[in-house]
């Protein structure tokens, strides 16, 4: 292995009765962005709801303006006894919501000597939806249907006019019943809607946790998988290096076995370390033994069994680099030697680590002092063509390897790039931004 370090890198209608019970309105949704041909179209204006805010406001105000209407309709625009009790019932609504209860009662004066209908209704409708008490519901039913069937004044009423008097009994009972009717047809509305919401947030939590359990059964299937195939067999092969380490008479022989019995302890210690998360809950983000970082590259590539040329310029020595891509550098340059191994046995290798290309652009701009936080890392693995010497060794492949490391480098917000090169070898070369975007489990 050879050494040599590098140059610094280069640079709701109106109208409706009372709507403030009601649960708010969601705010409009914003237009949708310009995006692919596949997206949806953006919804109609028309079809858009207005503000929570605007809806908050309409629900209080329409309603008085509808019951200073009738009180002017019904009693004319002169000034009296009959049209001052209308108006202020009708301006009693402002603090319906507030005080249901006593601008209900405020507003009885107005049907029984104004005769308008809408000030108390919606009164006794706030009252049916914010105070659903049956008491307090049957008195203020009876309060209004008395004042709806007695008249104004009460010396005009005729005990003898029976067909009169029973059409105008029934009148006020719907108009007293139906308020209420609809009040209390609102807030279960309101009720269901909040159970239903309970019920979909607790269906989501039951699915969560099916789906956590099943994972947590796969893993430990896995792990004992792993542990029963791949342990037993690595083990076997630590054992056979170690007595091969002992008999060989030959110094040549005896490293070679010293290096593979430490190859495979290095390799239970790792397997033990992944059984230890699959078996774990939530072991993607617990890390049971410590991980392999940039200063264990010189150990890594000593072991290979390769000739490697390791290029660096500190970047493995300065601490400015997330674990997460330490960690993901030094397994790609695991892969990749592993890919020398069994496609280029025989093959110069080269491998360097080296902070990315970022300062140049921050200095265009001129801000010289943002360079060193736009600076990532950048790894490359370069070997040559193979020895038409050499033996290959038939390791087994899956044919995944490059997609794994292309995929724990955009979890990370970095790239990875591989392919063939002119002088028929292959190069792999991975960057990553100063300060990762993890986007999924990049461990």
């Amino acid at each position: 292995m050879t050494v040599s370090p590098l140059p610094p890198p280069r640079s709701s209608p109106p109208g409706a009765p009372d709507a403030s019970g009601t649960p708010g309105a969601s705010p409009a949704a914003s237009p949708a962005p310009a995006s692919s041909p596949a997206s949806p179209p953006p919804a109609p204006a028309s079809r858009r709801r207005p503000p929570q805010r605007v809806m908050r406001w309409g629900s209080l105000i329409v309603p008085v303006l509808l019951a200073i209407a009738d009180a002017l309709l019904v009693n004319g625009v002169t000034l009296g006894l009959e049209l001052n009790v209308s108006l202020v019932a009708a301006a009693a609504l402002l603090v319906r919501r507030k005080l249901p209860a006593l601008v209900f009662l405020v507003t009885l004066p107005g049907i029984l000597i104004g005769y308008v209908w809408f000030a108390p209704m919606i009164a006794l409708y706030t009252v049916a939806r914010l105070r659903p008490d049956r008491r307090l519901l049957g008195i203020s039913a009876l309060l209004l249907a008395a004042a709806h069937f007695i008249p104004w004044p009460v010396s005009d009423f005729e005990p003898t006019a029976y067909r009169e008097n029973t059409l105008t009994l029934i009148d006020a009972c719907v108009t007293s019943v139906g308020p209420i009717a609809l009040g209390l047809l609102v807030r279960t509305r309101g009720e269901l809607a909040a159970r239903i919401e309970d019920l979909t947030r607790s269906r989501r939590h039951a699915d969560e946790l099916i789906a956590e359990q099943v994972l947590s059964t796969e893993r430990a299937r896995l792990a004992r998988e792993m542990h029963d195939v791949v342990a037993h067999q690595v083990s076997l092969i630590s054992l056979q290096a170690g007595a091969v380490q002992i008999s060989a008479e030959d110094a040549k022989a005896r490293e070679g076995a010293r290096t593979i019995r430490e190859l495979s302890v290095r390799t239970l210690d790792e397997l033990r370390h992944m059984v230890g998360i699959l078996r774990a809950a939530g072991g993607d983000h617990e890390e049971l033994t410590p991980q392999p970082r940039l200063a264990d590259l010189p150990r890594l590539i000593e072991l290979s069994a390769l000739d490697v040329d390791f290029e660096t310029d500190s970047a493995t020595q300065r601490p400015g680099h997330s674990e997460a891509v330490e960690r993901a550098a030094f397994r790609i340059v695991q892969e990749a030697l592993t890919n020398v191994r069994k496609h280029a046995p025989g093959a110069r290798v080269t491998v360097r680590v080296n902070d990315a290309e970022g300062a140049a652009h921050e200095a265009a701009h001129g801000a010289a002092h943002g360079a060193e936080e736009t600076r990532g890392l950048r790894v490359e693995v370069r070997n040559g063509p193979p020895d038409a010497s050499a033996v290959a060794p038939g390791l087994p492949g899956g044919g995944h390897g490059l997609v794994g490391l292309r995929e724990r480098a955009q979890l990370l917000g970095g790239t990875l790039e591989a392919g063939p090169t002119e002088e028929g070898g292959f190069v792999v070369r991975a960057d990553f931004p100063k300060t990762p975007r993890v986007t999924g489990p990049a461990a």
